[in-house]
């Protein structure tokens, strides 16, 4: 299979996704009865992400002209271990691997193993030969390079294993906005979806905002008000209900619009339902700073990522900022 014949591929599964097949629809109702983060509509913004950013056939042209890839390419095969927090989390890793030529045995995590399965069948139904070249296995052992993402602790365990093979491991990261206290109402909107889309649970999401002293929170707090409905959701509700309770319990100061908790506090990681925030002083310096922090994913704001596209991430939008099809010509 040529390189032309691997983006064809890519831009008729685009396509299907964006005709949302009766068979696709089953799918994504299957995943949500299997894990309650994924709502329909979550899964519903992931796979537009997909198709518009990924899967265009100008995107995916641009993108491998970048690289210079021919049909030249000697096969290995890649072990991706996937990460399943939010649907289809993993997807630019196995579209990456796809496209480079190499085959990729794929162990798919519990959380999400139902949408990139039926992805990849409909993959073996337009071509045949992808078949054993897109395989998914319990047991990655074998392979000669390894694309894994987990926990920090996971990540200490894939480094041991992985120790011999080239690797891309990826940690715990998160991500913070930076605000000028000049913030308009529709930035405001946009950096909201920032914080809840996928309820906060992506590398990509917005955990951490570092604002003005003397900022003014309540036009923030009437912006959250769009993701009310999420008191609607047990498994966000019982997080909520926990985490204030522990504030009440230590007598810390909160503010809330009764679904999402505001913190001050100097971590950048917070728990689902609670958005942290610090104030600062000098901007300059703060960005100075910022700038080095290795748990970071993205950084939102005026001058960085623009309000309301955390979650868009396009082919060149690399997790951890390392190159991935790099990595994989280098095998």
């Amino acid at each position: 299979m040529n390189l032309q014949n691997r983006i064809n591929i890519l831009v008729e599964l685009g396509k299907y996704l964006k005709k949302n097949d009766p068979e696709w629809q089953i799918a994504k109702q299957k995943a949500q009865n299997k894990n309650g983060w994924f709502t329909e509509a979550f899964i519903d913004k992931a796979t537009l992400n997909i198709t518009e950013k990924y899967l265009e056939k100008e995107l995916l042209e641009k993108w491998t002209a970048h690289y210079h890839l021919d049909d030249l390419v000697t096969a290995k095969n890649v072990g991706i271990v996937m990460a399943g927090n939010i649907p289809l989390v993993g997807f630019h890793d196995f579209l990456s691997v796809f496209v480079s030529g190499h085959n990729q045995r794929i162990k798919l995590s519990s959380k999400d193993d139902v949408l990139l399965s039926h992805i990849i069948r409909f993959i073996h139904s337009i071509d045949a030969n992808t078949i054993s070249s897109i395989r998914i296995e319990e047991n990655l052992k074998g392979c000669d390079a390894y694309i894994a993402t987990g926990g920090n602790q996971s990540a200490t365990y894939f480094e041991h294993y992985f120790s011999k093979y080239p690797s891309i491991i990826r940690r715990n990261k998160t991500s913070i906005a930076i605000l000028t206290g000049e913030e308009t109402a529709n930035e405001l909107n946009l950096l909201s979806e920032d914080i809840h889309l996928y309820f906060g649970l992506g590398c990509r999401n917005v955990t951490k905002i570092f604002v003005p002293e003397n900022y003014d929170f309540i036009p923030m707090l009437k912006s959250f008000d769009q993701f009310n409905y999420f008191r609607d959701y047990n498994k966000y509700k019982n997080n909520y209900d926990f985490q204030l309770s522990l504030l009440l319990l230590n007598h810390t100061y909160y503010m809330t619009n009764e679904s999402t908790l505001l913190v001050e506090t100097d971590s950048i990681f917070s728990p689902i339902s609670v958005l942290n925030y610090s104030f600062y002083s000098d901007y300059k310096k703060l960005t100075e700073q910022i700038n080095i922090n290795a748990d970071l994913q993205c950084i939102v704001g005026r001058g960085f990522i623009p309000f309301g596209q955390a979650q868009e991430p396009a082919l060149f939008s690399y997790a951890d900022g390392m190159d991935t099809m790099q990595f994989l010509l280098s095998i």
